[in-house]
């Protein structure tokens, strides 16, 4: 095939979206026929299927004994602000951002708690120094959603910390390996890794978390659906089922389908589907010396959302590609997120096939020369 032949093999499934995410092999909407439609999430029902979503991912996940798990409202976003306006404030805190998700927690925790934080940054494709004090709290993101780019591991948290570790975990959890040790708040939604629908948190706190929440009263007040405590106390109920506000069963019970899914490949096995998809792609570049991975270093690659960069390509290049893909039917939903720099974003979490991930690479051969033809 020469770059501007069109190539005869489609993906089998096009939506590289990075979220929601594509459903995972099989999914069928009459899998989800044992939804409790119509009843309350507060009957027996409903309570046993929150009850062991939660179970499920707390065994899934393999997360300590003593960690808890709950469903909460607003998606990832919804559970980080969660935690950070119920726990932030006791101790300084260290923000780190190096793509859009992390730098809006800055600003919340800056303009809105109005904390005076140490804020590190670093541009799309690099990560800031994460030499850090363990008396401080830390947030930050451990797989950039919008660059691509990774901690590459938690080493750089010290074991002896008194302060606490907030994560957002929303393009990891699932697709890559978690040292919960070093994780005392962690945040994800189950519309990214396992394809699950949108609005709907995970919040996943640590007993050194949860001492936090007992121990702490913020100095500002706290919206009802922030709330995790009631005289002091954990309230409880929320990590055995009972949510704050009202979920969609609907919603909750393709999350059980995804689980049924993932549990039969096993943690590993979803970490080294995401990890192949990305490898596809990484192989791709470097046989091509005009596009290439966001990321600096390779070690910071992101294995779910991998970012990509046209080199030396004139300005709009690669939204005319993203367009073109999408046009031909191969690709969804692939351009750059509007506050990253110009590139294609392309899923890559444990739901995609890496045989979809193969099909799609000669047709951005085929879309960028193309594009760079047609000026």
């Amino acid at each position: 095939m020469t770059d501007s032949t069109t190539p005869a093999k489609r993906p089998g499934n096009p939506r590289f979206s990075s979220g929601p995410c594509a459903k995972h092999p099989g999914w069928t909407l009459s899998s989800l026929s044992d939804a409790p439609l119509g009843r309350s999430h507060r009957a027996a029902v409903g309570k046993a299927k929150l009850r062991d979503a939660i179970d499920r991912t707390h065994a899934l996940l393999d997360l300590p004994e003593g960690y808890r798990v709950g469903i909460v409202p607003a998606s990832d976003t919804g559970a980080y602000e969660m935690a950070m306006w119920s726990m932030l404030g006791a101790r300084p805190v260290t923000m780190l951002a190096w793509e859009s998700f992390g730098s809006g927690w800055v600003t919340d925790v800056v303009k809105q708690l109005k904390l005076d934080a140490d804020v590190r940054t670093a541009d799309y494709g690099l990560l800031p120094d994460l030499t850090i004090d363990p008396a401080r709290d830390i947030c930050f993101t451990w797989n950039g959603t919008t660059s691509g780019v990774r901690v590459p591991n938690a080493d750089w948290i010290a074991d002896d910390r008194t302060g606490l570790t907030l994560c957002d975990a929303t393009s990891a959890a699932f697709a890559m390996d978690l040292p919960w040790d070093k994780l005392d708040v962690t945040t994800f939604s189950w519309q990214k890794v396992l394809g699950g629908e949108g609005a709907h948190g995970v919040l996943v706190l640590s007993p050194r978390a949860v001492e936090r929440l007992e121990s702490y009263t913020p100095a500002w007040p706290l919206p009802k659906i922030f709330r995790l405590t009631k005289g002091g106390k954990l309230i409880e109920d929320i990590f055995t089922g009972a949510t704050i506000n009202t979920p969609s069963m609907l919603c909750v019970e393709d999350y059980l389908v995804a689980l049924d899914w993932a549990e039969g490949l096993g943690l590993s096995g979803l970490v080294e589907r995401a990890t192949a998809n990305a490898s596809a792609i990484w192989t791709f570049c470097e046989t091509r010396d005009w596009i290439d991975n966001l990321a600096a270093d390779p070690a910071t690659r992101s294995t779910t959302s991998v970012c990509l960069k046209f080199v030396g390509a004139p300005d709009g290049l690669a939204k005319r590609v993203a367009k073109r893909l999408e046009s031909a039917g191969v690709a969804l939903d692939v351009g750059a997120y509007r506050d990253a720099p110009e590139g294609l974003r392309i899923w890559c979490g444990s739901t995609v096939e890496t045989s979809d991930i193969e099909a799609l690479l000669p047709w951005i051969d085929w879309a960028y020369h193309a594009e760079l033809a047609a000026g």
